[in-house]
């Protein structure tokens, strides 16, 4: 007997669609089939789709920056997570500069998310390295780490690395199998010594500041025959570039990410009354840019959100030096993209991250044998947001009009939200191992 049964669903595999049931025993998915089998529990979908759990590669769970921690903990952001469906995210280590530093990192980071209600893995963070790259990569492998974050700006707050380093780690991701991840942005073209109002946000750090940025990232992943993956692209010339001039290693070897914001959003919040609360690194671009986003979402692989929210009476400041940088997202994040693009975004929440990040098959698809997180959407309902069930005290998205809405969640063949009930949930951590 299968412990529980999905019946009636519109089933998507691996870009097809089967109309059938889905059956799952032990935490696994077990078999489909267009027979009425036998199961302890049937949850009836009612011609809804049933989707692969999504994984959000790019969360910022109570982080803590300056003197400002982001208000949603591991136990209320992975419950926001789940009404949007998401089933696994991958959060971030505090940016270290040798191994040391790393396992610490490590230690606390996992104790701070213990109470996740869904599943979780780490990216490391490097602020520079003082020690070999090759020692530095595999005590992160050692940790189930293969993914390394590191910034190409912020050398004021001492977290760049520079060129020289990048190039000595892009030489060797191939041989440890790991992938490196970039915030990408120009140091020499940001304005960040200086008092910079919310108004001059986007042209503090110009749309210039990325694309020479991914581009010059770009060939040096391609001249060394290594392995990058760019976090929170929003320009969509940057995008265009990479289409023009590096079509060969585009979503191979040099993979794009991009966020919901900015596909939603343009710089032209930034010259509104509360402003403030749309600020974020990278920020917001201008009506060309987001045009030319959409346009490129077929050369976007992933879709994260970098979620990171902050009260508004944190963020509420003149000038952006002075107030954190983040909003939220994970909520919305794939009804936000599904209202714009349709069945064409599945894959960028689901087998890409899985694949991208270390995670397929096991997560990411619903064939037989794999862990069965699941997501049940209604891919017709009209609604108006209304709800946040994040600790934030506003909701950028209210009010917005979307098409689709995540009416149930499953992880590991367990409800977390059950139309639209959070019923509970215990997640795991998550050693992950990429494979070249």
């Amino acid at each position: 007997m299968f412990d529980l049964g999905i019946v009636n669903g519109r089933i998507y595999i691996e870009g097809h669609w089967y109309e059938g049931n889905l059956y799952i025993k032990d935490d696994k998915i077990s078999t489909i089939s267009h027979a009425v089998l036998e199961a302890k529990e049937e949850y009836d979908a009612k011609g809804r789709d049933v989707l692969p759990g999504f994984i959000d590669p790019h969360v910022h769970f109570q982080l803590t920056v300056g003197e400002n921690t982001s208000v949603d903990d591991f136990y209320k952001g992975s419950i926001a997570a789940a009404f949007g469906g998401i089933t696994t995210y991958i959060d971030f280590l505090d940016p270290v500069k040798n191994n040391i530093a790393l396992k610490k990192a490590f230690i606390e980071r996992r104790a701070l998310a213990k109470n996740s209600v869904i599943d979780y893995a780490f990216h490391a963070t490097i602020a520079g390295l003082d020690e070999e790259p090759i020692s530095f990569m595999n005590e992160a492998i050692r940790l189930g780490i293969p993914t390394i974050k590191l910034f190409t700006t912020y050398s004021s707050s001492d977290r760049r690395t520079n060129d020289r380093t990048i190039d000595k780690l892009l030489r060797i991701t191939k041989e440890t199998g790991t992938l490196l991840l970039a915030h990408s942005e120009n140091d020499g073209l940001i304005l960040d010594d200086e008092k910079i109002h919310v108004s001059q946000h986007e042209s503090a750090r110009p749309a210039l500041a990325e694309i020479s940025e991914v581009i010059k990232l770009a060939e040096m992943t391609k001249y060394t025959d290594g392995r990058m993956y760019i976090v929170h692209t929003n320009c969509g010339t940057t995008v265009e570039r990479l289409n023009e001039n590096y079509k060969s290693i585009l979503n191979k070897d040099f993979i794009i990410e991009s966020c919901p914001h900015y596909f939603v959003f343009s710089s032209a919040k930034y010259l509104q009354r509360k402003g403030y609360l749309y600020t974020m690194t990278p920020p917001l671009r201008s009506d060309r840019e987001v045009k030319k986003l959409n346009n490129q979402i077929d050369n976007i692989f992933t879709i994260g959100t970098d979620h990171c929210p902050f009260n508004s009476t944190e963020k509420n400041k003149e000038f952006v030096n002075d107030m954190p940088m983040g909003i939220g997202g994970v909520e919305y994040s794939f009804s936000l993209m599904y209202s714009k693009f349709g069945d064409k975004v599945i894959n960028k929440f689901t087998k890409n991250t899985a694949i991208a990040h270390g995670l397929y098959p096991n997560k990411g698809t619903l064939l037989p044998g794999t862990d069965a997180d699941i997501v049940i959407f209604d891919q017709d309902e009209h609604y108006i947001v209304n709800e946040n069930h994040s600790n934030v005290d506003y909701n950028l998205y209210e009010d917005m009009e979307l098409t689709g809405k995540v009416c149930s969640t499953i992880a590991k063949g367990k409800f977390i939200v059950k139309d639209g009930v959070f019923v509970g949930g215990k997640g795991e951590y998550l050693s992950r191992e990429l494979k070249y």
